[in-house]
């Protein structure tokens, strides 16, 4: 089958990684995107504080053209806001249209997806959480070698390999700043009792060069992670796909939003429409083998409205999960009037676990102490007049710091993804023409006693904050809306026996013959964890397995 053309829709985390592989396999692969591509970045060399004096205009830089880069009082109680210079990665095509009950989606329609804006987490799954996947950690584990290799992750050797497994071409840890250098040395004069409460702290493993890679530098701690690493030592899809680009048996179809793939009597895929972003005649693309890794969510998109042209028929797919996360913001009380450092790496570089009853439902945070990030959004929800804010932050400034604690998900038959008829298309309508004659429909409920779960886990975030000299401010805890983590997964899940809207081991559809899901759609559980990292070590394990 080395023969077949292989066309791969999406660009993000899983395709481009997914494509790499075959691409050094020698086969042919077309990818099809729409393709919002990042701006250049401003001022590569400057910090983000000298920023403000090398842009002609650093407003419009900072807050944009018209300050959507600003959350005003009285948004909802988000503490991470988007600059402008992200804004290309939530840009999204006419047609696009979503209706959505008990959950916040996100989509990403540019080069790289939304990988593009994460903060470069890479914890590898461990053989507790991939018991419901039809392979173990010791077919993944490689998987994680390569890509690791590949993008370059930083990480160490300590309390948190009990959550996260070590695998190979792990660097050195970055640089810490002075607050994480201070809850680290506090957590290991702490260590005994908190681990006997079932907490542990240690550096968290990210995709940010602490040496060169390739043509690909250090990080050179600049402050500008959040507006885009102006470097590339912060690792993004779009760098892999640059290097896709370099195959000759390699053609990027950008500005084409697919919309469904046609199929034969015996359910095996012949052709993929995509329309044109800019208008016009929807296009036709031969495929020997397609592969879905657009994001869990446009992915069943696809697969939904395929089967929707062909029969009239409105599917649902279930098991739709996303990591439910909450907003921990801390005052380290021994830095309370102290300078904060601009110049250092923006993300965060500790984390904790804390475990629970069950090994899979352990809970994870990520521990971000507040550098150059966004004020304004953690200013304007302290419970005190603005005036008070404002001189509250500027002597907090380099105490604060925010938790970002994740939990699991499980599939439940009661979330789940399915399409609507609009624009005048009635349901049973048999669709083959062009248009967009359905939007995707999502529907999310929390499992019953998730209020209690996330008490208890907040709690010991809370106490264990404290055991490191920390406070955490009344009220200011915030509960994210599902779907804001964007750790979408489940809809089209790996089995281990063959039955509809599945996939096998290898991603291959258990419904059309020739198609492969390889994203987060085939997961069958979902860990307290970012799933970035699995998404491209599964891409190449499909990849290296079944093409």
């Amino acid at each position: 089958m080395s023969g077949q053309r292989i066309v791969v829709v999406g660009s993000g985390p899983s395709a481009v990684h997914f494509a790499l592989t075959v691409l050094r396999k020698g086969h042919d692969v077309t990818m099809l995107d729409v393709g919002y591509a990042k701006p250049p970045a401003a001022a590569p060399e400057a910090s983000l504080v000298a920023l403000k004096s090398a842009l002609p205009d650093p407003v419009e830089y900072f807050l944009g053209k018209n300050f959507e880069g600003a959350l005003l009082p009285g948004a909802p109680g988000e503490y991470y806001g988007i600059p402008p210079s992200k804004e290309y990665v939530f840009r999204t095509p006419a047609g696009h249209a979503v209706e959505s009950r008990g959950f916040a989606p996100l989509f990403s329609f540019a080069q790289g997806g939304l990988a593009q804006t994460w903060t470069a987490g890479c914890y590898p799954f461990s053989d507790v959480e991939l018991e419901d996947f039809p392979f173990s950690y010791a077919q993944l584990g490689p998987c994680y070698d390569e890509v690791a290799r590949r993008i370059g992750v930083t990480g160490a050797a300590d309390d948190l390999a009990r959550f996260f497994p070590l695998h190979a071409h792990l660097m050195e840890p970055l640089r810490l700043d002075r607050h994480s250098a201070l809850l680290l040395e506090q957590y290991e004069k702490h260590k005994a009792s908190l681990n006997a409460q079932g907490c542990y702290f240690g550096r968290t493993r990210v995709a940010t060069l602490s040496r060169d890679l390739g043509s690909r530098k250090a990080c050179d701690y600049l402050g500008r992670c959040l507006w885009g690493c102006p470097s590339d030592s912060l690792y993004t899809p779009a760098l892999t796909l640059a290097e896709c680009r370099a195959f000759p048996n390699f053609r990027y179809a950008g500005g084409v939003r697919v919309t469904h793939f046609r199929f034969d009597t015996v359910g095996r895929v012949t052709r993929v429409i995509a329309e044109p972003v800019a208008g016009g005649e929807p296009q036709g693309f031969d495929a020997g083998r397609l592969v879905l890794a657009a994001g869990a969510l446009s992915s069943s998109k696809i697969f939904l409205e395929s089967i929707y042209r062909d029969s009239g028929e409105l599917e649902k797919l279930g098991g739709l999960m996303d990591n439910r996360q909450i907003l921990v913001p801390f005052v380290n009380l021994r830095l309370i009037g102290k300078s904060y450092e601009p110049q250092s790496y923006q993300y965060h570089l500790l984390g904790m676990g804390v475990e629970t009853g069950s090994p899979k439902e352990y809970v994870h945070g990520q521990i971000t102490t507040l550098k150059t990030g966004m004020v304004h959004p953690i200013m304007q929800n302290l419970p005190c007049d603005l005036r008070t804010a404002a001189f509250l932050v500027r002597n907090l400034h380099a105490a604060l710091g925010i938790v970002n604690v994740n939990h699991h998900d499980t599939p439940r038959a009661e979330n789940y993804v399915t399409l609507e008829p609009h624009d005048g298309a009635a349901a049973g309508e048999k669709a083959t023409g062009a248009g967009n004659p359905v939007r995707l429909a999502i529907h999310y409920s929390p499992p019953a006693g998730e209020g209690e779960f996330l008490r208890r886990s907040v709690g010991a975030v809370k106490r264990a904050l404290r055991r490191l000299g920390c406070i955490v401010p009344p009220g200011m805890a915030h509960v994210r809306p599902m779907g804001a983590s964007a750790h979408y997964a489940g809809t089209l899940p790996m089995s281990r026996e063959k039955k509809c809207f599945s996939t096998s081991a290898f991603g291959q559809s258990h419904d059309f013959e020739n198609l492969y899901i390889a994203d987060g759609a085939a997961f069958p559980f979902l860990p307290a964890k970012n799933i970035t990292f699995t998404l491209m070590a599964n891409a190449v394990r499909i990849a290296e397995s079944a093409f």
